[in-house]
């Protein structure tokens, strides 16, 4: 295949005491380090998406918010992601919710990674994330990076003294290495697929 992956990696928390930004730019590193793919970092927050409000999904209706339609555009140009998610009582933050909600079309038949955060690791917030890719007709990878427990209280200021995310790697680094081959196969098989 002659046609390079594009693929997003998109920061999904838009608070700003948020941590997000450390395990994003963390697994950006090791995406962009690949020599087989375009990739790019997308900040929830510089988007500045409105709630939810259209007639319906744009596989339906028009999206009339020019902000929508901007953010529909730019997750179009994309083949696949990787969603960098908390863990917001027991699911993933509001922000991202509403950026998947903003678009329809330009999510389907595309392949998702998943890199979760919090005490328990994400994992419920990433088991959401799969059933809303389900229904955005998305591919998600099975492999993901779960930073929890120990990992997560050395790299989050909540542990007192956060580290940099190098020292966990030895824990979390195999998984990245897992989700980003699979992404890999899922995207490329994707590609083939939607051409």
């Amino acid at each position: 295949m002659s046609q390079t992956p594009r693929i997003a990696v998109i920061l999904g928390s838009t608070r700003e005491s948020r941590f997000g930004d450390t395990p994003a730019k963390w697994i950006l590193e090791r995406a962009q380090a690949r020599d087989d793919w375009d990739v790019e970092y997308l900040d929830l927050q510089d988007f500045d998406l409105p709630l939810f409000n259209e007639v319906a999904s744009n596989a339906w209706a028009p999206t009339e918010d020019p902000k929508a339609r901007a953010w529909q555009e730019k997750i179009g140009q994309f083949d696949g992601f990787i969603f960098v998610t908390a863990e917001y009582n027991r699911s993933i933050p509001g922000a991202l919710k509403n950026a998947l909600d903003q678009a329809y079309v330009e999510w389907n038949r595309k392949a998702f990674g998943i890199v979760s955060y919090g005490s328990v690791g994400g994992t419920r917030a990433a088991e959401h994330l799969r059933t809303i890719g389900i229904e955005l007709q998305m591919v998600s990878t099975r492999a993901a990076v779960h930073i929890g427990g120990s990992d997560f209280f050395t790299v989050h200021p909540l542990g007192g003294d956060p580290k940099p995310m190098s020292e966990i790697e030895g824990s979390i680094g195999p998984s990245a290495d897992a989700m980003l081959e699979d992404l890999d196969w899922w995207t490329r098989a994707t590609m083939t697929a939607r051409g």
